[in-house]
């Protein structure tokens, strides 16, 4: 069927791909299955109550914070990559809450994965 393409303006059959189209990137990986699952749901939340809801990165003052006590944009960061260490995807040693700047700097190595662990034995031992 002939339809007018929203993507080019042309029109052409449906089913055809005008090149145009936006290409969705739809991964169903056993990571992404497992970020999207209740178990570490209930464990994420978990973890951002061991770190009271805070950046633990910012309290310590670690490179490029801005303000010690950021609750913005936090997430549960892998200390150690799922694709690297699946076993320990649930361990809470191997879990810190991070904002979305420090989250990325641990991504890319900026900030090592000694001074990440170190800090998580720091909370485990205070609770």
């Amino acid at each position: 069927m002939l339809k007018s393409c929203k993507y080019c303006g042309r029109i052409h059959d449906s089913k055809f791909n005008c090149g145009k189209k936006p290409q969705t990137n739809k991964k169903n990986t056993k990571e992404t299955k497992f970020h999207r699952s209740r178990v570490w749901t209930k464990k994420s939340i978990r973890i951002r109550e061991r770190d009271a809801y805070l950046c633990q990165c910012c309290i310590r003052k670690i490179a490029g914070t801005v303000e010690e006590h950021n609750y913005k944009n936090i997430s549960v960061h892998h200390i150690e990559p799922l694709c690297q260490a699946w076993d320990k995807r649930l361990d809470d040693d191997n879990l810190i809450t991070l904002c979305g700047y420090h989250h990325e700097e641990a991504e890319k190595g900026n900030i090592s994965r000694r001074i990440l662990k170190r800090i998580v034995e720091e909370q485990n031992s205070s609770r």
